[in-house]
């Protein structure tokens, strides 16, 4: 007498799980795909995407000496800034603004006074 295997439904191994399961993989590869590809295309406020970062297509123009200076990327606004050639009340522009504004009221210029130190003055205690 010979045993044969007994197929049971909750059986692992039988061969209608086994293509379940396979089907069940494939699916989530093509959902793991199209995740990894939405997410590697996001562009996240604040973190560093050099093609599609702010720094660079941001163009500031500035007074500087009491006239129109730029367009200026938003690096060279920072060294400006750590100059203490700019400052949150110097007026700025930028595209899609429709007039000259105080740097204070232009919330991409208040983030780049924010991210530098002060300027350095020798002569001061460190």
């Amino acid at each position: 007498m010979t045993k044969e295997p007994i197929m049971h439904s909750d059986n692992f191994y039988s061969v209608d799980r086994l293509v379940e399961f396979g089907m069940g993989v494939g699916i989530a590869q093509q959902m793991v795909k199209s995740m990894n590809h939405v997410i590697a295309n996001t562009i996240v406020p604040g973190a560093m995407n050099p093609m599609g970062s702010p720094s660079a297509r941001a163009a500031f123009h500035v007074i500087l000496d009491g006239k129109p200076a730029g367009p200026f990327p938003e690096l060279e606004v920072m060294r400006l800034i750590t100059q203490g050639k700019v400052s949150a009340a110097t007026y700025v522009w930028t595209p899609g603004m429709a007039n000259w504004a105080r740097g204070d009221a232009v919330p991409e210029l208040l983030r780049l006074v924010a991210l530098c130190p002060p300027p350095f003055k020798p002569g001061e205690p460190t």
